[in-house]
């Protein structure tokens, strides 16, 4: 017996989700739980496993394509069953289209077999580029689809370009006598060579966010340049004993985020939201830590960060990290930060400034480890040139909520924990 396969709602406020990969092709053996198609969602991206094991019978949304929850996206047959072929309106056919007889119908309409290879000159019925409101719009205006370029994902129509269509056919129709002058149209952009892809839905949702928060919040940037030579040593001296105790490696970032959630806990007020005219102040320290992915970004969260002990850091962070790069991060695991870290100084960024991820009111950039000479004073005030390893620490933060004497004496906290750092790390 046929099993469908769902759309699955990936959390509470998800209402949709974008197919963007096929793992597996009609005809081929699938087993139950094992990865079958990858979707996008608001929230994360995700592998989404075979409800049965069987045969992949068919596939009904194809790559692109965005639906609602628990819309059927394909169907598995059972093992020992024969899968059908296709049927025959989707098959090739030696004979000439003309000779498949037309549904009679009491209005005479498009047939409903799969888009064709060259549309027809009006095709409202194109579901896989425009919704069912669309093509009530075009059919209601006598509007062939064919003529409007999509802006969606995949080249989707949206109800803006046809509405953006009709409104320039109104304009054209009623454009006043030759005779009555007009200004001249701006001329057209010159085309540069290049090809034109579609933004992915991740792609998409980055963007959007990304212009929210810079619309949101007031962003002011601070920068501390921090002595972290104590902590290098500590880490190449500890390094190879901790992984070989822990079986987890030892990087710089669980030092960063300790540091960070020490001054979290004497500065409240960074660690707090804007909501409306109020201010939430959080109970716990839910750290987000992002991570570059080959096809984006995502920020999994660390939940209260501030119960966790170094060990604890460290491993929370690569699991998060290593999950969120095989897509395996559970939509809850990417809500709920309070404080967001972003590290552009693996990539060898001497500082970033970064952007607020919303709601948090800060977040903190760490820039490159590079060995420097810095002057260093003893206790008798007595100076001296020596070489250093140094990063440098931006803090992003909401000037609609934190003042700058606040930020400052923040990141001086931070720098401090840092520079003279003196807690176990297991």
């Amino acid at each position: 017996m046929a099993v469908d396969i769902v759309m699955p709602q990936m959390g509470e406020s998800i209402v949709e989700g974008t197919i963007t990969k096929w793992l597996k092709k009609p005809g081929e053996k699938v087993r139950r739980d094992e990865p079958l198609f990858e979707i996008s969602t608001d929230k994360v991206d995700a592998e989404i496993p075979a409800p049965a094991s069987g045969v992949l019978q068919d596939i009904k949304v194809q790559e692109g394509n965005t639906v609602q929850v628990n819309t059927v996206v394909g169907t598995i047959a059972g093992e020992g069953e024969t899968v059908a072929a296709p049927p025959a309106a989707a098959r090739p056919s030696a004979a000439p289209p003309a000779a498949a007889p037309a549904k009679p119908e009491s209005t005479p309409a498009p047939s409903a077999p799969p888009p064709p290879a060259h549309p027809t000159a009006r095709e409202p019925e194109d579901h896989s580029r425009s919704s069912p409101l669309v093509r009530k719009i075009a059919r209601e205006h006598d509007v062939d689809l064919s003529q409007i370029a999509g802006t969606g994902l995949g080249g989707r129509i949206t109800k803006q370009d046809i509405l953006s269509f009709l409104e320039r056919q109104e304009t054209a129709a009623g454009a006043p006598p030759t005779a009555v002058p007009r200004p001249a149209a701006p001329p057209a952009p010159a085309t540069i060579p290049g090809d034109l892809v579609p933004m992915t839905q991740m792609r998409k949702i980055i963007a959007q966010r990304m212009v929210e928060s810079r619309r949101t919040s007031a962003h002011v940037h601070a920068m501390f340049e921090v002595d972290l030579t104590r902590i290098v040593q500590l880490r190449n001296k500890t390094k190879a004993a901790f992984e070989q105790r822990h079986q987890a490696r030892l990087t710089f970032m669980p030092f960063f985020v300790r540091a960070a959630i020490i001054a979290l806990e004497q500065f409240p007020i960074v660690n707090a939201s804007v909501e409306g005219e109020s201010i939430r102040y959080h109970r716990y320290v839910n750290i987000g830590v992002a991570v570059a992915l080959d096809w984006g970004l995502i920020v999994p969260v660390l939940k209260n960060a501030g119960e966790l002990n170094f060990l604890g850091l460290q491993r929370g962070i690569s699991d998060l990290g290593e999950r969120a790069r095989s897509k395996k991060l559970k939509p809850e695991e990417v809500e709920g930060s309070t404080f967001t870290v972003t590290n552009p100084g693996q990539f060898g960024a001497v500082f970033g400034l970064p952007i607020i991820n919303q709601p948090n009111s800060a977040i903190l950039g760490v820039g490159g480890i590079t060995k420097m000479p810095l002057v260093l004073t003893d206790a008798a005030g007595n100076d001296s040139i020596a070489i250093r390893s140094v990063v440098h620490l931006t803090l992003g933060y909401d000037h609609r909520l934190i003042d700058g004497a606040v930020a400052d004496q923040f990141m001086a906290l931070l720098k401090k924990t840092l520079e003279n750092w003196s807690e176990e790390i297991g």
